[in-house]
């Protein structure tokens, strides 16, 4: 069984391939981005990243973030949400809470503000129904801001919001007349 370090490095190696680049290792997701362990375990003892099926297990059931998740099956794994590659994570549209949150560094502010929340290299932006939880994400980025989204009149005025099976609110951008941030 492996410590909750090597753990953890085993999460963030796996967010690499399974959110990003699969073909790094030459591992195949289907079209909702699911991949079969036995080969993942493969491909990565390849790569020199070596982890038993167990210990996946206990990374996915321990982990804070709920990064991934594992079929019912137990053949397959998959990353929530996160994503730069094309998939179909099957979500259906979601009616979100009158306000979500936004997490991130206050030198990104200026530019927020300005031109709203883009997806970037991500297939959605990622928003939180919890201020704690987006203050720790901002927290990551630098010195932490929470940017308050009136996802209500977003979605009034069409704007799609999906919830992911780890609980992120996901939508494609976020307009900056929708956020507000006080000092």
């Amino acid at each position: 069984m492996k410590s909750d370090k090597e753990l953890k490095g085993i999460s963030k190696y796996l967010s690499y391939v399974l959110r990003h680049h699969p073909e790094s290792i030459g591992l195949v997701l289907d079209e909702q981005g699911w991949a079969d362990i036995d080969a993942l375990l493969v491909k990565c003892a390849a790569k020199n990243v070596l982890f038993e099926r167990e210990d996946l297990a206990l990374l996915v059931a321990q982990n804070d973030k709920q990064r991934f998740a594992i079929d019912t099956a137990q053949n397959k794994i998959r990353a929530n949400q996160g994503h730069s590659i094309r998939i179909d994570a099957a979500l259906e549209p979601q009616l979100p809470p009158e306000v979500l949150y936004h997490g991130t560094a206050t030198r990104f502010l200026p530019a927020i503000l300005e031109q709203g929340l883009l997806k970037q290299n991500r297939l959605h932006v990622h928003l939180s129904h919890e201020i704690g939880t987006a203050r720790n994400v901002g927290t990551r980025h630098g010195v932490p801001v929470v940017l308050q989204i009136d996802a209500a009149a977003m979605q009034r005025e069409g704007f799609i919001f999906y919830l992911s099976e780890n609980k992120v609110w996901l939508t494609e951008q976020v307009p900056a007349k929708y956020i507000r941030y006080e000092e």
